[in-house]
């Protein structure tokens, strides 16, 4: 029997990344139109804008005329640079973290589990930052 496997990124990082996509032709939008095109619920928009914005992706302009576009080029965005702008601490286990200890990874008695997330860790990252977005976006 062939099992299915999967590895969630957060809600936050897939509409990050949809909210990245709809400013990647290089215009302002509005939240709304964002959500409206992406069917992004409002109550999470505003929030993750406000982390890209903060990590210097996008910025925004308030108004009438107002709305938010992309600051850096899609050409040198990645797929880790968006998730690591929304969920800091993007970890397969908890066991990895800097600010946890894991009483069964020691100096003295490494954990063979330990050592593997994370060669496992290190390479998702390594894919997630392999390609540009506007490579990604345009299927190419």
């Amino acid at each position: 029997m062939e099992r299915e496997f999967y590895m969630f990124l957060t809600k936050e990082c897939d509409y990050a990344l949809r909210i990245i996509r709809v400013l990647s032709n290089g215009e302002k939008a509005t939240a709304e139109q964002i959500c409206d095109a992406e069917a992004i619920p409002g109550q999470f928009a505003y929030k993750i804008l406000k982390k890209l914005e903060r990590a210097g992706w996008i910025m925004s302009s308030r108004g009438r005329d107002g709305g938010y576009w992309l600051v850096s080029s899609p050409d040198k965005l990645t797929i880790f640079d968006v998730v690591s702008a929304v969920d800091e601490n993007m970890f397969i286990n908890e066991c990895l973290r800097s600010d946890r200890s894991c009483l069964r990874n020691t100096e003295k008695q490494p954990c063979a589990v330990h050592k593997e997330l994370v060669r496992i860790q290190e390479l998702l990252v390594m894919e997630l930052s392999k390609n540009n977005l506007s490579k990604i976006i345009s299927g190419d």
